[in-house]
């Protein structure tokens, strides 16, 4: 069963230019609401979401779809990812404290599971119009463009985002990551793990470490990352799952540098 990438791309193009696009210099702060405490949720949020209810199960006859906010309102939602019926899992605005605070680093992330596997993703930012797509065993693509993660030439000029208090509060982050002194290159969390996941697919990021695992914030990056010839797998070297119990995620360009930060990193704090 497939469904019709391009058709998907444009359903969230769409919802992204009537809601996000049209309401970022305009919302109301009456429309800024907390899930829980610093877990923002905006108009937006909800707006986009209700869009894709409508058009998404649409495009694939028998799918249900598990979205961000629903989910925060019933957590049952998720079990659908455990039934027979495609799912569409959706993040219809990733990064909304950013939204939130007027800052435009936040995207539309889409994925496609079926049989407890994401066969196709798609993330979306609204102002640069970079689509990333994937399908399982077909690549990822931005346009016609084909995808490859990068590994820097050396590691000092490797970048990425390293998520967890107990990681970054450790002695081993300091002194891998240590400014002025770190092995590593530069890390940086941009609260949008969708654009992080952007960043990686062009090369201008290189690794992620990740101990929130939302099916709706990894599920299609993950497929787009490995289809761009990278590696992401769990911290303890497991294949990334929608719908699985982990204690977090390594995604990196290649098996080497996995090992090297899972070795330097996760390994010592876990001890």
């Amino acid at each position: 069963m497939r469904v019709d990438l391009d058709r998907v791309a444009s359903v969230i193009r769409e919802a992204a230019a009537a809601e996000m696009v049209r309401q970022f210099t305009d919302l109301d702060p009456g429309d800024i609401g907390e899930k829980s405490p610093n877990d923002f949720v905006t108009a937006v949020d909800l707006a986009m979401e209700a869009r894709f209810v409508q058009r998404l199960p649409d495009l694939l006859p028998g799918s249900v779809l598990v979205g961000e906010e629903a989910t925060a309102a019933d957590p049952t939602v998720l079990d659908r990812l455990a039934g027979d019926q495609p799912v569409w899992v959706v993040d219809p605005l990733d990064g909304t404290a950013n939204f939130a605070s007027g800052y435009p680093l936040f995207c539309t992330i889409v994925a496609l599971v079926m049989s407890g596997e994401t066969v196709a993703g798609w993330i979306y930012d609204p102002f640069s119009q970079r689509m990333v797509v994937a399908e399982r065993g077909g690549g990822a693509f931005m346009d016609e463009r084909r995808l490859r993660v990068t590994r820097p030439s050396s590691l000092r000029d490797m970048n990425g985002a390293i998520y967890g208090y107990k990681f970054r509060t450790s002695d081993a982050y300091r002194e891998l990551w240590g400014r002025g002194r770190g092995q590593l290159g530069h890390c940086f969390n941009t609260r949008c793990v969708g654009q992080e996941y952007l960043a990686r697919l062009i090369g201008r990021a290189h690794f992620g470490l990740y101990t929130r695992l939302n099916p709706w914030d990894h599920a299609a990056g993950c497929l787009l990352h490995e289809e761009a010839g990278g590696v992401a797998a769990t911290h303890d070297g497991a294949p990334y799952r929608p719908l699985g119990a982990c204690q977090g995620l390594l995604v990196a360009p290649d098996w080497d540098i996995w090992h090297r930060i899972e070795t330097a990193l996760i390994r010592r704090v876990r001890l």
